[in-house]
């Protein structure tokens, strides 16, 4: 039976931040003037929290990830997710805190990838879940408007691959100097470009003391190459390669009062010309070269779209609090930043650049026993609120909208508000600001790039601190087997009791849990009885209830076919389709288990011995 109590809660819960929280609700429509709000906020914030809405998480229930994850089978699923699926909200909430009292600025953005510069990024297809989709409807969610007024965006990688595309030439400084000695073949291209430089520039200079018959000055332009930027006259300087290019910006310096250098990038990358353009005085070429810093920036604007907030966060070097930092982060870096590393050390040192500090409160959640597997914002809120006192002052100062009245957005209100609660119950200093001079508490110092969590060089929170409800034990990766090919609608109790009386390999301490409906994994307390396992299902001489059980398909592989299957990004519905598919790939290779696995260490619970397809 489901309990309707937690769907109660969340939607009393979301009555009474409706009637009590302002989240600003930022389109294309109005993103400028909230990009300059959010500015001001983010400068003079402690902390940034962000939440992000998507259009799916995992496709079947064995793709999320699951507590026998190891650091890479977790970054695999979380890295399929983030590529697969989109973000249509995100929403972004800096705030301080100070003893008591919280104050947030939450935004929520409405994004959607279009093609704004008709360059072919960064549209391109993703996968919707019906349940998501559902679940934002009825919040509410105004998909016209998410579609047609969304605010769009490149990544860092898009942006760079777009100006090449785009092509509009670049003002250049003339603060360029020599990197070698100049050859002959440099002297001579450089007065060949100087001669060519002063005639044109004599000729408009001429031209425009005197008045020619129309056929006479359309001669005259083409017999020097004069073109017109704008309603200046300009000249082009084909070059072959960057030196090229440096030796006439060197050149240009002697007519720096009157001449303009753009450089006019290639289709392929690299530079095409140096485009060179005449001014009339120092006040107009003052005048044109802030005009064209002004044009810049306006279609930086344009083409960044949404990545401004991004790039905004970054820059300030402030902590990012989330909730669940490794599925968040690896979308927020695929759609922002650029593609994903192939491994999740890569992943962390390429987030890192960007974003210094990241706080997961999720693991500040585990350092309270009882909290360590609620995964609910608000059941953990409520928990915290019933069995300590840590009271949070929340102050939103009003920020009137015509789409405030929806509920989008609230989360990030939630995170900030849990994680001012786990502060105050864990006696955590407020005072986080990151500055040179300054670090983290220790406690949070722990919790800080949680990505890391899974991987064996990362630093774990001490287990003196932590307060178990369950009896959690760990486990090397080399003592798990994978089986299928078991009866449908078999029970992981049921499986267990048929493979306690297979074989005597199954007669010390195992456990099975079920990992969907056609795969179980099976953990040997013991070491090498799983070896002795695999020996026995792909030996000839198998006897009893096993033999009976394989005749009727039963097959079992080592952890490490589990994580070939996730490295390779075979993501069939259902795990067994998955093994079957590596298997076929490399049979061999399957069975036998890895060497560098026998060092991993993940954590199992036996209380925790089945998934709930029924939550799923």
């Amino acid at each position: 039976m489901v309990s309707l109590r937690p769907l109660l809660q969340r939607r009393c819960l979301c009555t009474k931040l409706h009637d009590k929280w302002s989240v600003k609700q930022v389109m294309k429509s109005n993103f400028a003037e909230s990009l300059e709000e959010i500015k001001t906020r983010i400068s003079d914030s402690d902390f940034i929290a962000v939440s992000l809405q998507k259009t799916g998480s995992f496709s079947a229930p064995w793709q999320r990830v699951l507590p026998f994850d190891t650091a890479e089978t977790a970054y695999c699923k979380a890295k399929y997710a983030a590529e697969k699926f989109q973000l249509l909200q995100f929403a972004v909430c800096p705030f301080t805190i100070s003893d008591s009292k919280l104050v947030a600025h939450p935004y929520n953005f409405l994004l959607f990838p279009r093609d704004e510069m008709n360059i072919g990024m960064p549209s391109y297809s993703f996968s919707c879940q019906t349940s998501y989709l559902a679940s934002m409807a009825q919040e509410g969610f105004d998909f016209n408007a998410c579609i047609y007024d969304g605010i769009s965006y490149l990544s860092r990688v898009q942006e760079s691959a777009a100006k090449v595309r785009i092509g509009n030439p670049t003002a250049i400084t003339y603060q360029m100097n020599s990197s070698s000695t100049p050859t002959v073949a440099d002297a001579v291209f450089v007065e060949r470009i100087k001669s060519r430089i002063k005639n044109w520039k004599n000729s408009c200079k001429s031209s425009n003391s005197r008045t020619d018959d129309p056929l006479v000055s359309t001669l005259r332009k083409l017999i020097t190459a004069s073109e017109f930027y704008g309603s200046r006259p300009s000249m082009s300087v084909d070059v072959c390669s960057e030196r090229q290019v440096q030796l006439v910006l060197e050149m240009l310096r002697e007519f720096s009062d009157e001449l303009v250098p753009l450089i006019i990038p290639g289709k392929s990358g690299g530079t095409q010309a140096v485009r060179v353009v005449l001014t009339s005085s120092k006040e107009d070429k003052n005048f044109f070269e802030t005009e064209l810093h002004c044009q810049e920036e306006e279609q930086n604007k344009k083409v960044r779209g949404f990545r401004e907030v991004i790039d905004l966060i970054s820059a300030s070097q402030k902590p990012v609090v989330s909730h669940n930092s490794l599925n968040d982060f690896t979308f927020i870096h695929s759609k922002f930043i650029g593609p994903l590393p192939p491994n999740i050390d890569e992943f962390a040192s390429s987030l890192r650049l960007v974003f210094p500090v990241v706080l997961d409160v999720s693991y500040l959640m585990q350092i309270i026993g009882p909290l360590r597997k609620v995964t609910n914002i608000p059941v953990a809120i409520s928990y915290l609120n019933n069995h300590f006192f840590a009271p949070v002052d929340i102050e939103i100062p009003h920020q009137a909208t015509e789409n405030e009245g929806k509920l989008h957005g609230y989360n990030v209100v939630r995170i900030c508000h849990l994680f001012a609660k786990l502060c105050s119950v864990l006696k955590i200093p407020h005072s986080s600001t990151v500055s040179d001079n300054e670090v983290l508490p220790p406690a949070l110092e722990e919790c800080t790039n949680v990505f890391n969590e899974f991987s064996t060089s990362t630093r774990r929170i001490d287990e003196d601190v932590k307060v178990w409800t369950k009896n959690t034990r760990k486990v090397s990766c080399e003592q798990l087997v994978l089986l299928w090919g078991f009866r449908s609608g078999t029970t992981a109790g049921k499986l267990k009791s048929m493979l306690h009386r297979s074989h005597d390999v199954f007669s010390e301490e195992f456990d099975v849990r079920l990992v969907d409906k056609s795969c179980a994994i099976v953990v040997f307390w013991q070491p090498g009885l799983s070896t002795i396992f695999l020996d026995v299902m792909n030996g000839k001489e198998v006897f009893g209830a096993l033999k009976e059980m394989i005749s009727e398909g039963l097959r079992a592989v080592s952890f490490e076919a589990y994580k070939k299957v996730c490295r390779l990004g075979i993501w069939e519905a259902d795990l067994t389709e998955s093994m079957v598919r590596a298997m076929d790939e490399d049979p061999d290779y399957l069975v036998e288990a890895n060497p560098e696995t026998k060092l991993r260490e993940i954590y199992w619970s036996s209380h925790d011995s089945m998934i709930n397809l029924d939550e799923l």
